[in-house]
């Protein structure tokens, strides 16, 4: 499952134009300039696009950092352990 976790990293990396490293599991919306509202649609649009799946109006909504948005793709039977 470590394919998935790299997966999600590099939509973040992608999504927000940052380098890999800035990117840790306590990073939260709104922490960095790119994770704006527009940065949170192409983040979510990312991570439809990776992981072939659709989210939920209200999982788009409660994706409010890198953990939590784990938590909402186990939902999604998308494994990271």
């Amino acid at each position: 499952m470590k394919q998935n976790e790299e997966n999600y990293k590099n939509c973040f990396s992608e999504a927000f134009e940052i380098e890999i490293e800035k990117i840790s599991s306590d990073l939260e919306y709104n922490a960095i300039p790119e994770w704006d509202s527009i940065g949170h649609m192409t983040l979510i649009s990312a991570l439809e696009e990776k992981f072939d799946i659709s989210f939920e109006t209200d999982d788009i909504i409660d994706f409010s950092s890198y953990k939590k948005g784990i938590e909402i793709l186990q939902k999604y039977s998308i494994n990271f352990s």
